[in-house]
């Protein structure tokens, strides 16, 4: 049987962490889809990057599926996607979702309070 831990573990593996600095470095650059994973609530009340998609983690089958008429556009099998969430974790374990999915190119920035310390872009929740 599996725990949680287990299943983090294999995200981790699966899905690669990048420092906040090397995220920042991806969000000035442009071209890079940034999701926020966390609940609506969540975001309002500490802010999120700027410009990241808000797309809880229980509903991202749905908006990465394009055959859903919950997709959205930005997410391309070969999109530059970068997830963040609360600390990590939920971000880790969408990555692999997405990452068995077919998408090809995502990575894990941590948490938004690492992400806003390092002076990351962020707007209002």
């Amino acid at each position: 049987m599996k725990t949680a831990q287990d299943y983090l573990d294999d995200a981790n593996e699966t899905v690669p962490k990048i420092s906040p600095e090397e995220g920042i470095e991806k969000h000035k650059a442009g071209d890079t889809v940034f999701i926020d994973v966390r609940d609506s609530s969540e975001i309002e009340a500490s802010g999120t990057i700027d410009g990241a998609l808000r797309i809880p983690r229980g509903f991202i089958e749905f908006a990465a599926d394009d055959n859903t008429k919950f997709h959205k556009s930005e997410l391309k099998k070969d999109a530059d996607i970068v997830l963040i969430c609360g600390a990590g974790g939920q971000a880790a374990l969408t990555g692999k979702t997405l990452r068995e999915m077919g998408f090809s190119n995502v990575s894990n920035v941590g948490g938004f309070p690492a992400w806003k310390e390092a002076g990351g872009p962020v707007e209002a929740g």
